[in-house]
């Protein structure tokens, strides 16, 4: 993933470890909302991310196509050495993220557990605004790329 590439109304790509293209981020502008938009290679979206221009971001919803909540996050505290993020999941596992957000080095873990589902690292990368999300296998990917992508436009409004 690349830091920063949704502006307004910009699409981009988030690639494997093989280079390839597995999720287009759809990114529209409407007047009072950015909307991001997460779709298969085949454009089946995946899911939604809406951002209010004019808010603080406290809390964000990722939707499930058919308008069902998938995720909601919420910056649950910011300290200057560490920062953590709440995610609620409908109906299943809730997920904490850990670690430095702001500078792309932290886990996703299941509430409770120590053990990371997902990493989030900017020093695997030699390329300037380029991370990696490292993901366990058996999660649902898209969801946390989803995750990731709406920490950073919380994280770095």
């Amino acid at each position: 993933m690349r830091e920063r590439l949704f502006s307004f109304g910009d699409d981009f790509f988030i690639t494997n470890e093989r280079n390839e293209k597995v999720v287009k981020v759809d990114g529209k502008l409407l007047r009072v909302r950015q909307t991001l938009i997460f779709e298969d290679m085949q454009g089946r979206e995946l899911y939604t991310i809406k951002a209010k221009l004019i808010d603080i971001r406290e809390t964000m919803v990722i939707k499930r196509p058919n308008g069902d909540r998938a995720a909601v996050v919420h910056n649950a505290l910011i300290t200057p050495l560490r920062d953590r993020w709440k995610i609620d999941i409908p109906g299943g596992d809730d997920l904490v993220a850990r670690g430095n957000i702001l500078q792309h080095e932290y886990t996703i873990c299941r509430k409770g557990e120590r053990r990371p589902i997902a990493v989030i690292s900017k020093k695997w990368f030699r390329l300037r605004d380029t991370y990696g999300v490292e993901l366990e296998s058996a999660f649902d990917a898209p969801l946390i790329l989803a995750i990731t992508v709406t920490i950073d436009l919380m994280a770095h409004p």
